[in-house]
């Protein structure tokens, strides 16, 4: 493959080799669990635990406290709440993020993630590590550094790379310092959030030479058929629809081409619930999942931009289409 040059969210990044396609594998799939919130503007409890219980039933990952759950909005006890909740749900089975708030200018704060990486994993959870200006600044094998340094005092995590076109303190890693990263045994997977599929089909191809058992976590909502080259996803979109990916992936596995038709209208609501601003994709969620009778209501948390209403009519035919397939 030719190198990735460029920033990932730029238009001159050289197009990548198409790698073959991995017909029949098993997909793993995450998805990042929507918090619900009441009329009153308080967390809907009920809501948020009966979702996570169909997305674990489903057969996917519940991943809590990640951008689509709120969790840099969140306090700290709403956030140890949310954690203990889905313990008590689903075990160790989920994936929880961990988020360091800081500033630019900031140092890499070890101890804040570390604290933070143990309240997920003292509940059984895999710890996923959101970045901050402290852990992307300075030079790559800076950052190889500081995943290392949380991974010998916390064991197993993810990494997690952020354009930023998301936040001001993402960063999409060079190849060489992604590899590094790759090597660290205590990262066992890292999801890739460019929005790009070039970077992604190397990070699959480095991967496959250099530690197969690594996950390459797709967070691309706007290419959710990158499992077909041999990402596996932690996803938001999959919030709307849990069962409907778990069975587009049994598709995939089966060698069903209906994988094909249920992908097109699963990214067909992506692309209209991601569209600009991005971060308003978590009020299409909570409008689906109202119009779908498993939440009371449709508001967000108060950090989160709105959708306009006719949102609801558009997100109401997708629903009648998906029907179908439910």
């Amino acid at each position: 493959m030719k190198r990735f040059s460029g920033e990932a969210m730029s238009g001159d990044v050289e197009v990548a080799e198409i790698p073959c396609e991995r017909p029949r594998r098993t997909i793993r799939g995450m998805s990042a669990v929507l918090l619900p919130f009441d009329a009153g503007g308080g967390v809907d409890w009920r809501g948020f635990e009966a979702h996570v219980d169909r997305t674990a039933a489903a057969g996917l990952t519940p991943a809590v406290n990640m951008d689509t759950g709120f969790g840099p909005s969140l306090d700290d006890a709403t956030g140890i709440e949310v954690l203990d909740r889905t313990r008590a749900i689903v075990g160790g089975e989920f994936v929880g993020g961990v988020f360091v708030r800081d500033t630019p200018g900031a140092a890499f704060d070890l101890d804040g993630y570390v604290a933070a990486a143990d309240a997920v994993v003292s509940r059984g959870g895999l710890p996923i590590l959101f970045q901050s200006y402290g852990l992307t600044a300075g030079e790559g094998a800076d950052v190889v550094d500081r995943y290392r340094a949380v991974g010998g005092r916390c064991g197993r995590f993810l990494a997690f790379e952020l354009g930023q076109a998301f936040v001001p303190f993402g960063a999409i890693y060079d190849l060489p310092t992604f590899e590094e990263i790759l090597k660290i045994e205590s990262c066992v997977g890292a999801k890739h959030s460019s929005l790009r599929r070039d970077p992604e089909w190397e990070r699959l191809a480095l991967r496959d030479r250099v530690r197969p058992d690594f996950m390459v976590l797709t967070g691309n909502d706007l290419a959710i058929d990158m499992v077909r080259w041999g990402s596996d996803y932690l996803l938001g979109l999959s919030t709307f629809a849990p069962e409907s990916f778990a069975k587009r992936d049994a598709m995939w596995a089966a060698g069903d081409a209906g994988f094909y038709e249920l992908n097109d209208l699963l990214q067909y609501l992506g692309c209209f619930a991601f569209r600009d601003p991005v971060p308003a994709y978590k009020h299409d969620a909570a409008m689906f999942l109202k119009l779908r009778g498993w939440i009371g209501d449709d508001r967000t948390h108060a950090s989160s931009p709105p959708r306009p209403a006719y949102d609801r009519e558009v997100l109401a035919e997708i629903y009648e289409r998906l029907k179908r397939w439910l």
